[in-house]
Parts: structure tokens; C-alpha cells; sequence
């Protein structure tokens, strides 16, 4: 039997279809694809000064025609899903020229599309002819093998990293640039389509886990691999290049694991389950005491039985919330504030205060 343990935060060299067969089947949590695009640039790319722009022209992205092109996607797709585990999920990014014939063979082959979130470039390279719209964008379809998957999605993590506010399909990132692009020993960039790191840190911390392995059968020069190992994730890349593997390596040995409450995911732990009435028993509250909004101001005094007094109506801290917000329902939790200590706290605090303190 096919043993996984030992590719784990390996590059293997090689055709990626050869290499994906040699990975056992539902192995992989999380796959990131970045493949070639068939961009099928016609003549030089003139900057406005007259000096070339260098794009894509390398030979792994040249194809015959749409027939090869769409053979080559569906032997690499069709082991990419045999390879994931059953509630695992799978990101593919293109653009215009790519990402529709993906999405096609995709959907035919029974991946389950949960979103096609688009990385808005915010320092795209200009149309330099001037004959059609500048390309700011690229698309990312994040998918499962099937609509039954129990999917891992972060939510609360990415809504505490978009300021509080529930993360959208859109993201705003720049492309690689600076000293994140990695360039040889005369300047030159070593890969062409380099992905910035904060596009692979949203993908990893939005859909996996600490622990998990996250396969990359395009590995380029390793950010995957990299933000993979920073964010305490495994990581098994997949690459034909010697100059990519020799680059991406040297990059991911440098990098460092860091455990923060991001990447350990401890947003997504749930709260303790300690009831206001438990709270009041143990003299975290107590009744009479003013309760407050985030803005302190007051909303009401908290009654003996752990309910809100508002002066007109006695209710529960979560149909009280819902009252002053003018919602039908709201977690009271997140809405109150209180003195304790001398300190103006979130309510949902005392509750971890009391599990550390009396459990």
C-alpha cells in the first residue's frame, strides 16, 4: 500500500501527472492548482519606452491547440480528485484565456463549485497597444469533489482578517513584486507567474487546517510550499523545472513556523457554553449591574435571572441585543460590554474567564 508520509514537505521532480499517480488516493486536504494558462501571446510586448515586457513565453505554457490543452487538464484534474480526501477541496486559478474550459471539464467531471473568488490586482501591468481593457484580474475556482462534502471554511478566522465584516469573493492583492519575487543572479525573474504570498495565505488559512497537507501539482518556485510551512501546514509540491525546485527549496528552508491565533485557527474554537445565570452565581455579574453597547453606552441592568432590563422590556441578552440593533435576532455575546475589574470588557469574555477559573 501507497504510504503519503514520505512526500510530505517534499518536491518531487517530474511530470505532474506521472508524480500525481504516485500519491495515494484521498490523501490531500487541500490542493492549489496553478496551471499553465495557454496564453498563446502573439509578437513582443513593447513597453511605452520601447523596451520589451517580459511575459509568459515560456515552453511549459505552449500547447498545440484547445484539444491537447483540454487533454492535459483532464488527466491532471482526474487525479487531483482521486487524490483528495472526500471532504477535502481543491483551488484552480486562471484567467480569460484558461479559467472557462477549466470550470467546463470541472463541472463534467462532478467537482462541486463552491466559489469563484477573483484576485483584484491592485498594480496590474498595463494593456501597453492600448486596444482592449487593462487585465486586472484573475479568477480562482474553489471547489469539492462532490456537493456532499464537509468542507473545512474559516470563517470566522477570514471575517476577523476583512475587519470584522464577513470576507468577500473579491480580494485585493498586488501582484508579486519587490523582494518577495524571487530573481537570479542578473536581476531576471526566475518564474514568469510568480503568485503573491497573501493570495496563498487566504487560500491556506480560508480551507485548511493546522496539520493538513496541501498539494501543489504546479509548485513553481514554492509559495504555496512556503506559507504552507509558515502557517503549520504540510505541503507536497510537485515540479518539472530544476531552476524552480532549486529556488523554491532554498526559499522554504528559510522560512519559519509561526503559531499565532490566526494560524492555529483559535477563532474557530467555539465559546464555552456558560449560561449568564452561571456567571451570576459565581459573581463574574451581578444583578443590578449596568450593561453597556460596544460604544458604552447603556443599555440596560442585568436582572437576577441573567436577563436585561431596559427600563421597557425584560428580555434575554440575545432578544435585547436584537431589540437596540433592530434585527430579529442577534448573539448578545458579541454585543455587550461590561465593568469588571475595573476594565470595560466584552461580555463573551467573562465566559472564557469563568472555563479557565471554575472548570
Amino acid at each position: 500500500m501507497k504510504k503519503i508520509e514520505k512526500y510530505i514537505n517534499k518536491i518531487i521532480k517530474g511530470d505532474c501527472i506521472e508524480n500525481l499517480k504516485k500519491i495515494p488516493s484521498e490523501s490531500i486536504d487541500l490542493i492549489f492548482a496553478d496551471p499553465p494558462y495557454f496564453m498563446q501571446t502573439e509578437g513582443e510586448l513593447l513597453r511605452t519606452d520601447g523596451t520589451k515586457f517580459q511575459g509568459v513565453e515560456d515552453e511549459w505554457d505552449k500547447f498545440d491547440d484547445y484539444k491537447q490543452y483540454d487533454e492535459f487538464c483532464t488527466q491532471w484534474l482526474k487525479e487531483c480528485k482521486r487524490i483528495m480526501k472526500k471532504d477535502a477541496s481543491i483551488w484552480v486559478i486562471g484567467a480569460f484565456q484558461n479559467i472557462y474550459r477549466l470550470g467546463y471539464i470541472m463541472q463534467n467531471m462532478g467537482f462541486w463549485i463552491l466559489n469563484d473568488v477573483i484576485w483584484a490586482k491592485t498594480n496590474p501591468a498595463p494593456n501597453f497597444s492600448g486596444t482592449r481593457f487593462q487585465n486586472a484580474h484573475e479568477t480562482m475556482l474553489w471547489c469539492t469533489k462532490d456537493s456532499k462534502a464537509k468542507y473545512t471554511f474559516n470563517y470566522k478566522t477570514m471575517k476577523h482578517l476583512n475587519n470584522n465584516k464577513q470576507e468577500r469573493s473579491i480580494w485585493n492583492i498586488g501582484l508579486c513584486i519587490g523582494n518577495e519575487r524571487l530573481k537570479d543572479e542578473n536581476g531576471k525573474k526566475i518564474h514568469s507567474t510568480q503568485k503573491p504570498e497573501k493570495l496563498l495565505y487566504n487560500v491556506i488559512v480560508s480551507s485548511s487546517k493546522p496539520g493538513d497537507i496541501v498539494l501543489d501539482p504546479f509548485f513553481g518556485t514554492g509559495t504555496t510550499g512556503a506559507i504552507a510551512k509558515m502557517t503549520g501546514r504540510n505541503y507536497i509540491g510537485l515540479e518539472r523545472e530544476e531552476e524552480y525546485i532549486n529556488a523554491a527549496q532554498k526559499r522554504i528552508d528559510k522560512v519559519k513556523v509561526i503559531h499565532d491565533d490566526i494560524n492555529d485557527l483559535k477563532l474557530e474554537v467555539k465559546p464555552p457554553k456558560v449560561p449568564m445565570g452561571k456567571l451570576i452565581e459565581f459573581e463574574y455579574l451581578k444583578p443590578g449591574q449596568e450593561i453597556y453597547n460596544k460604544s458604552k453606552e447603556i443599555i440596560g441592568i442585568i436582572e437576577e435571572n441573567g436577563y436585561i432590563n431596559d427600563g421597557e422590556d425584560i428580555l434575554s441578552i440575545h432578544k435585547m441585543s436584537a431589540k437596540h440593533l433592530g434585527l430579529t435576532n442577534n448573539n448578545g455575546w458579541d454585543y455587550f460590554w461590561v465593568e469588571s475589574d475595573n476594565k470595560f470588557v466584552e461580555l463573551n469574555s467573562l465566559r472564557y474567564e469563568f472555563q479557565k477559573n471554575e472548570l
